[in-house]
């Protein structure tokens, strides 16, 4: 099928896990030109070259073809194989970078897919692996993606810049996806989150709790922050600390925030006092963009409702996020569909900030690599 479809040609390093994520689930060749092209260091960095890697691993009979100087890409998509696979990140951008997109093609497996990911667990980039399993899980959930094997566990943490993390990631296969209407988020009802602390004294974590709780207190009783410090070689090689916290609320919508410390021997030392308060209030601004997906989480939506059956899918966002437009024109192009976007201005119903409502009918795909039981 893949070398009947028409091949996309894109240039530039932006989205280019957008664009072989779209290019793995739609079957169609892509190639990315000019890639850094003008820079002192040309053409693909190492966490990109591990995140085609990974692809490879996961794909069957995947085609890549990589110039001498890195600067063109051409990528023609396998089939989206699973299994047991094992896969060491780059140092240089954290476990959540490869894990928000094996989130989008797991579920589209031939065998359900058991990876163990290896690598930095927490950095200032990229989502932690604690707030996708917070926020992402129960997203998929939604979508009917669900069993006893859906489970992503942090074994050790590992922080910038030594790493020594690692991450287990099963994820159940499904033929098809249930349409959603998720148009009411609900109230916060609860707040729960953990301060972690790794090759630092134990009490780091216990001042973050009480200077982010002082914040929270004033809002919501409900509030439950963990402390969770992890010693010997389940720390990692690197000293450092940081704060996820998530909001739930009635109608099981989860908003997610987080910070973590700077890495060793680079910038200021940060006070843990100081982490817990701005980490407080990056939740209360999340809370007040509101939707029933939060920031992190939209694209991924965006794509399980794309992919669902021949139905109409609704979902309620907070203002789209930059990459999350880019997303819309990336689905566009590999799947030929576009949403129906209305605003919806805070009013008496809606508090917080404005929100978008995003309608669209799924195009009907079919795990067609899904083994017949």
């Amino acid at each position: 099928m893949a070398t009947q479809a028409h091949s996309l040609s894109y240039a530039g390093c932006n989205f280019l896990r957008q664009r072989l994520v779209l290019s793995t689930l739609s079957g169609r060749p892509v190639k990315i030109r000019k890639i850094r092209a003008r820079d002192d260091n040309p053409g693909l960095r190492d966490f990109e070259a591990s995140f085609i890697r990974l692809l490879d691993k996961i794909t069957n009979g995947s085609r890549i073809e990589i110039n001498q100087t890195g600067t063109t890409l051409y990528y023609q998509p396998g089939l989206l194989y699973g299994g047991s696979v094992e896969h060491d990140c780059s140092i240089l951008r954290s476990i959540g970078y490869y894990l928000e997109s094996l989130l989008c093609l797991a579920p589209f497996m031939k065998h359900p897919l058991r990876i163990v990911l290896r690598g930095v667990t927490n950095d200032q980039v990229d989502p932690s692996v604690d707030v996708l399993k917070a926020t992402a899980l129960p997203l998929l959930k939604q979508f009917g993606i669900d069993s006893e094997s859906f489970e992503l566990k942090i074994v050790r943490r590992g922080m910038l810049p030594g790493g020594g993390g690692e991450v287990f990631f099963s994820c159940p296969v499904r033929k098809v996806l249930k349409p959603i209407q998720l148009t009411d988020p609900g109230k916060i009802k609860r707040i729960r989150g953990m301060a972690y602390s790794v090759r630092v004294s134990p009490q780091m974590a216990n001042r973050i709790v009480d200077s982010a709780r002082s914040i929270l207190n004033k809002f919501i009783p409900d509030i439950y922050i963990y402390t969770d410090h992890m010693k010997g070689v389940n720390s990692g090689r690197s000293p450092g600390f940081g704060l996820w916290l998530v909001a739930e609320t009635t109608n099981g919508t989860f908003l997610s925030a987080e910070l973590v410390s700077n890495r060793q021997g680079q910038g200021a030392a940060v006070l843990p006092e100081d982490l817990g308060r701005n980490c407080a209030k990056l939740l209360l601004e999340e809370i007040h963009r509101g939707g029933c997906v939060d920031s992190t989480n939209q694209s991924l939506a965006l794509l399980l409702m794309t992919l669902g059956q021949q139905d109409v899918s609704k979902v309620l966002l907070g203002p789209l996020s930059p990459y999350t437009i880019e997303f819309l024109r990336h689905l566009k192009s590999f799947f030929q569909i576009m949403f129906k976007i209305e605003t919806k201005p805070c009013g008496e119903e809606l508090k917080g900030g404005d929100k978008v409502l995003m309608t669209c009918v799924g195009i009907g795909f079919s795990n067609l690599s899904k083994t017949l039981k």
